[in-house]
């Protein structure tokens, strides 16, 4: 028997395993009326985190954030603020979930065989699994959640740590033949001073944190999500201080794609919702987006809710208006826009949300390279527990729509 043809065999067998623990505890959780608020195991990657949180479709851009999902060694987790009052969990009831490979309206999570993308072992929402297996929710977070690979966040401004966090990570992609998606989030005055503000303390200070962070990358394929809210969320800062940041993220792509030649370097190009596109890409080509030394092309919708097709639309455009080699492409974040973003502009924790595409690097779309879940579904935006823990709560509802 061939290698592949063994490993298809054996995922066929963990497939029915996990079908038939996930039908017997959807059973199970159908009779929960009401669910009190379960604090994950929460972990970190620096003592200077956030947590993540949406923009809305217009009138505002509140703050990006955090996603933590540490690498090994595990840091000690630091405490926590949330930005707005936390309400007790839903106590509706849901109803039954799509199966994996029938979602809804296109735009549920299909396990892809083909996917290359690398899950790392230490997340809130594995941990949370592992800690609780008799929760009746667990089998469907589980299977619908924490079996699909995500993004881990680096945010400690730190030079002297960085570099073996990463290296953890690409490593352990490396090891099994896969890409890790890893997201560099240290840039000075990020968050505009938001929810999430920190970040190195000066743009010097920041350009040693890039090149310890690009030590790490090691040689093989890697995704580096670049600074979100960097570019489309820089209105806050002076002319002055706004093309110093652009010169240092232009200065950062040079960096990390030098380090590792296979590193794909993607730059913020926030959302549908946000900037229009043409602005996107002046901003992007300051930023040294449209260079092949410095990018491979832009991300959106980072812990959006826009739906995948506008979203693809969008950077197209982006793209287009951005000029630069024809090979640039997009990154779409599709954790959470199964359902579109509220048509009220709600960004926190909103109900009625559901998992969108499952990562892949196989989308069959022009220009774009990868569906990704670069904010982990469940992870609170702030509402439904502190920014940036994680809810099983919130998990579970997003995992059954």
């Amino acid at each position: 028997m061939s290698g592949l043809r063994a490993q298809r065999l054996a995922a066929r067998r963990a497939e029915r395993r996990r079908a038939a623990r996930r039908h017997a505890m959807v059973a199970a959780a159908s009779v929960v009326a009401a669910v009190g608020t379960v604090t994950g195991m929460v972990t970190a990657l620096d003592g200077d985190r956030g947590s993540d949180e949406a923009r809305p479709q217009a009138t505002r851009s509140p703050t990006l954030r955090l996603h933590p999902v540490p690498p090994t060694p595990v840091l000690p987790s630091p405490s926590r603020t949330s930005a707005s009052p936390t309400p007790t969990e839903s106590s509706q009831e849901p109803s039954a979930p799509p199966t994996p490979d029938e979602p809804e309206d296109g735009e549920g999570p299909v396990d892809d065989p083909a996917t290359r993308l690398y899950r790392h072992s230490g997340s809130q929402v594995l941990d949370w699994v592992r800690a609780n297996p008799d929760d009746p929710r667990s089998a469907v977070i589980e299977s619908r959640i924490a079996d699909h690979p995500a993004a881990v966040w680096f945010t400690d401004p730190t030079p002297a740590t960085v570099t073996a966090q990463v290296r953890a990570v690409a490593s352990g992609g490396a090891e099994q033949g896969r890409v890790p998606v890893v997201v560099a989030y240290a840039i000075p005055d990020r968050d505009c001073g938001g929810a999430s503000q920190g970040g190195a303390a000066s743009l010097d200070a920041y350009d040693d944190w890039i090149d310890a962070f690009a030590a790490g990358l090691g040689s093989d394929e890697v995704i580096v999500i670049l600074e979100p809210d960097a570019i489309a969320q820089s209105d806050c800062l002076s002319a002055g201080a706004r093309a110093d940041r652009f010169a240092s993220l232009a200065r950062a792509g040079r960096v990390l794609k030098s380090a590792n030649p296979e590193a794909r370097v993607y730059h913020d190009a926030g959302h549908s919702g946000w900037n229009t596109a043409d602005k996107q890409a002046a901003l992007l080509r300051e930023a040294g987006a449209a260079s092949a030394a410095s990018s491979d092309g832009v991300f959106s919708n980072v812990s959006n809710f826009n739906r995948t097709d506008a979203e693809v639309a969008y950077v197209r455009r982006v793209l287009d208006d951005l000029g630069g080699p024809a090979d640039l492409g997009a990154v779409i974040d599709t954790s959470r826009n199964g359902n579109g973003a509220p048509v009220d502009g709600e960004w926190c924790d909103p109900v009625g949300r559901a998992l969108g595409r499952a990562p892949t690097l196989n989308t069959g779309e022009d220009r774009v390279d990868a569906y990704l879940w670069v904010k982990l579904p469940g992870e609170s935006d702030g509402c439904r527990g502190d920014a940036g823990a994680f809810s099983p709560q919130y998990a579970y509802e997003l995992a059954l729509r």
